[in-house]
């Protein structure tokens, strides 16, 4: 089965708590602290991998959550870290954020890893609250929540040319024949079920003479498939990664007219993204070994020569003019190819004397909001939010020290300002805390 879109939850480690410990050894009297650290939470990464054609690995499991770290224990030892957790995906795999639908990576190459939920820090022991005044402090952090989201995951097939037609326009037949895949085929429409990749070579590649590219089989598509009708909707991403389209139309069908079903596809291309309905194709007139497609052929040349296209006449059952094709295939992609690289040198040149290049400007760490929703305060930022968090609510101290924090960064100021008033919740990420005198 191709399962190519679905949706998961992850949910990185949490840091493993501080230590609240004293040295107690025979000739140490005076020992002080010695809690050690906790441990870093385990994150989760994606990787891709060529291993893999589909996303039914995360059909039936959909939930994610790595390893915790360790607390930390006497003598300053560390706890232990969670252990990462890595989820492989095929290449071509879109990765966006979902509830805001952002994007977040688009895995294209092998082995290529990106990290989508960071572990949380480990909180630090009571040894690093030890001052010349405070030689005994019993306070330790908690360890820093693990990141959680939601994420849709779209799989988008990575090929050179894509076959596109109405059902039964001979796309399959054409993909056994031009390479070693070996699709269903059968006569009746919507035999493809699912797209289907073949590897074309033409010439030698493996000598250094020749050239070799990954021809995608998209099922057929009909009228409406913009709007979701037939099973053309779902497939139509996967020819989005293509940089040529080979448009098979079926001369041989009766009730159609080969012209109106190649007018028909690319009104459904443009509907569904305008940018397909730009990128290049070769138009090929399939089943010339029929009397009847023979018959259409000179006018339909002529239409399609006419709208500025290429027309190509093959049988792909009877083998006829599919290596005359693939070579014109080869030769697109070859000027497509240098098209591309001669856009990107111009481009580099453009911004060159522009002498302007991206800046990027992360909102500061202590950046922070305050709103009120349905009574309480929220307030909401990376740092205030990890102070919160990390803090020891069962110790008289580690409140205290929030408090001071929260002064220094302002956040009792505004609080203030926005009418906060003693016995008011105010919430700090997932932490509700009743504000006080």
């Amino acid at each position: 089965m191709f399962y190519d879109h679905t949706k998961i939850f992850v949910k990185a480690g949490n840091g493993g708590d501080g230590s609240i410990h004293f040295r107690r050894e025979k000739f140490a009297p005076f020992g002080g602290p010695d809690g050690g650290d906790g441990g870093r939470g385990g994150s989760i990464y994606f990787e891709a991998t060529n291993s893999l054609n589909t996303l039914i690995d995360y059909r039936y499991k959909q939930q994610f959550k790595a390893e915790s770290g360790a607390p930390g224990v006497r003598q300053k030892m560390h706890g232990a870290k969670g252990e990462d957790v890595i989820l492989q995906v095929p290449c071509g795999t879109i990765i966006r954020d979902g509830e805001t639908d952002a994007l977040i990576a688009d895995m294209t190459e092998p082995g290529q890893q990106i990290m989508v939920a960071r572990g949380g820090r480990g909180g630090l022991g009571n040894v690093h609250f030890a001052t010349s005044t405070r030689q005994a402090p019993k306070e330790s952090q908690r360890g820093e929540p693990g990141e959680e989201r939601w994420l849709k995951m779209e799989l988008r097939v990575i090929a050179d040319v894509g076959l596109v037609g109405y059902p039964n326009a001979g796309k399959s037949t054409l993909l056994s024949v031009i390479s070693a895949a070996r699709p269903k085929i059968a006569n009746y429409p919507f035999t493809t079920l699912e797209p289907n990749l073949g590897v074309v070579e033409v010439g030698q590649p493996r000598s250094g003479d020749g050239f070799d590219f990954v021809v995608a089989d998209i099922p057929g598509l009909i009228e409406g498939a913009a709007q979701g009708v037939g099973l053309g909707h779902e497939f139509l991403r996967h020819i989005r990664r293509t940089r040529l389209l080979i448009h098979m139309v079926d001369g041989s069908a009766i009730e159609r007219d080969p012209w109106q079903d190649f007018e028909a596809i690319n009104k459904e291309l443009r509907e569904y993204d305008a940018e397909l309905a730009q990128r290049p194709q070769m138009v090929v007139l399939n089943k010339m070994d029929i009397p009847e497609t023979q018959e259409r052929w000179p006018e339909f040349k002529a239409r399609v020569e006419a709208a500025g296209y290429t027309a190509y006449a093959i049988s792909a059952a009877a083998h006829q003019g599919t290596d005359e094709l693939m070579a014109e295939t080869s030769r697109h992609l070859h000027e497509l190819a240098r098209e591309e690289a001669e856009r990107a040198a111009a481009q580099v040149v453009v911004d060159l004397r522009e002498g302007e290049s991206p800046v990027l400007r992360p909102m500061p760490d202590d950046a922070f909001t305050v709103e009120k929703e349905m009574g309480v305060f929220v307030v909401r930022g990376k740092r205030v939010e990890r102070m919160v968090n990390m803090t020891n609510q069962e110790s008289e101290e580690g409140m205290d020290r929030m408090q001071v924090q929260l002064d220094k960064m302002g956040v009792t100021k505004a609080l203030e300002e926005a009418g906060v008033k003693v016995g008011d919740t105010v919430r700090f990420g997932k932490t509700e805390l009743y504000w006080g005198e």
